[in-house]
């Protein structure tokens, strides 16, 4: 049996909330409270699998610290620009 789409979300928002190092808890988890609702298909499926990744990976992605794989490049970037707008906020 497959997952509802509710289902799916509220999973992906635990484990973008549930990383394993705080900084990426801090990152992960308001983006997808306030993002993953209004992502459809392609998008969603590749933000579960950003999620799949180790922290040591993503968060220098993230912080512009390394190169960012081609597949997850747009992804990370919209991720990193709503960090960034939240603490300026």
């Amino acid at each position: 049996m497959s997952e509802t789409r509710e289902t799916r979300l509220k999973r992906m928002t635990m484990r973008s909330w549930r990383r394993g190092t705080k900084e990426m808890d801090l990152i992960l988890g308001p983006f997808a409270e306030a993002r993953l609702a209004a992502m459809e298909g392609a998008t969603l499926d590749l933000y579960d699998a950003l999620l799949a990744e180790n922290d040591q990976d993503l968060y220098p992605w993230i912080t512009g610290a390394a190169p960012v794989p081609a597949r997850f490049g747009a992804l990370v970037a919209e991720i990193a620009a709503f960090a960034r707008a939240g603490r300026a906020a």
